[in-house]
């Protein structure tokens, strides 16, 4: 189960980490608890009658959604991206329901161990994991676990900042690299530039409809791979700030691999040299040159694989 603020996938997949099935479903966030969960059952409801007689032979649900939460309980704690759940014993609720053992897990925690166990982290003893999408989330893997720290609450790399004086995060912080770097922070740069240079010819006026205000982070990718020169300047800019982040996360880690997945880092394909260069640059390390930057595996089904890959310590 892959968990989010705005869909719940769910799929079927082996102990080899191949997605025999999946399908998305709706994530009613904004209403109380019973109605999130709600939404989960219906997605794994859904997927058992899509796959007849798969209900009696699974081995046990393994879920990846937003952090805070407690891996050790299942409870889901207080995500910003997710305000249904607060204290929330999602693990529990499910194995009830299901008759199961159940795995809770940050997704980017989940999606780390599945990247180390079949994916691009797969040989590695040290890896950090980072999915950039319509937030970041993060995972670091030490010989094939995840790290969670103290409470379980460890590797949440998206709230770290790099700019005190930034704009305010959802978690409370300034200058989050999830609020400079993520999907809408993308598309709020490139509405920026519009609004200041009217003067100046972007394909995003056509593909917004002339209402900069619809500009998304997916428009400024589909811009900049057909040459659109403000698209560019707007991708190269997220690139300068991921490359700080990372270069920190070098520095303080030093991982054998650094994995990055989801929409938007599938977007920055293009500038991945540029990137590999920043890290460089900016780290005090001076072999950050030698560490690895992959794409991940997985792409869009990252948090199906991921919650897979939780079940394996159900075993």
């Amino acid at each position: 189960m892959d968990v989010g603020g705005t869909k719940v996938a769910a799929g079927l997949v082996n102990a080899r980490g191949e997605i025999l099935s999946s399908l998305r479903k709706p994530m009613v966030a904004t209403e109380d608890a019973a109605a999130g969960f709600r939404s989960v059952t219906s997605a794994i409801d859904a997927l058992f009658s899509e796959n007849s007689g798969t209900r009696e032979s699974i081995g046990g649900i393994g879920v990846c959604a937003p952090g805070p939460l407690d891996p050790r309980t299942g409870v889901v704690i207080n995500p910003p991206n997710l305000k249904c759940w607060r204290n929330f014993p999602l693990g529990d609720e499910l194995s009830k329901r299901y008759s199961v053992p159940v795995k809770v897990d940050n997704d980017g925690n989940a999606a780390a161990l599945a990247e180390s166990l079949w994916g691009a982290g797969r040989g590695y003893k040290t890896m950090f994991y980072a999915t950039v999408g319509t937030g970041i989330g993060t995972g670091i893997i030490f010989d094939g676990k995840i790290y969670h720290g103290r409470t379980g609450s460890a590797a949440e790399g998206g709230h770290v900042s790099i700019d005190y004086r930034g704009p305010v995060c959802g978690c409370g912080k300034r200058g989050c690299i999830e609020i400079l770097a993520a999907g809408p922070a993308i598309a709020r740069r490139a509405r920026a530039k519009i609004s200041e240079e009217p003067a100046r010819e972007s394909v995003l006026r056509k593909l917004s409809g002339n209402n900069t205000e619809l500009i998304s982070s997916e428009m400024v990718g589909e811009a900049s791979a057909g040459g659109d020169v403000l698209a560019r300047e707007v991708l190269l800019e997220t690139v300068d700030l991921l490359g700080l982040w990372l270069s920190n996360v070098v520095d303080f880690l030093e991982p054998d691999v650094v994995v990055m997945g989801g929409g938007a880092a599938t977007m920055l394909t293009p500038f991945f040299d540029e990137l590999r260069a920043r890290i460089s640059h900016h780290a005090v390390n001076s072999l950050a040159h030698e560490i690895p930057l992959v794409h991940a595996h997985y792409g869009a089904h990252s948090g199906i694989a991921g919650g897979a890959a939780l079940c394996n310590s159900l075993a």
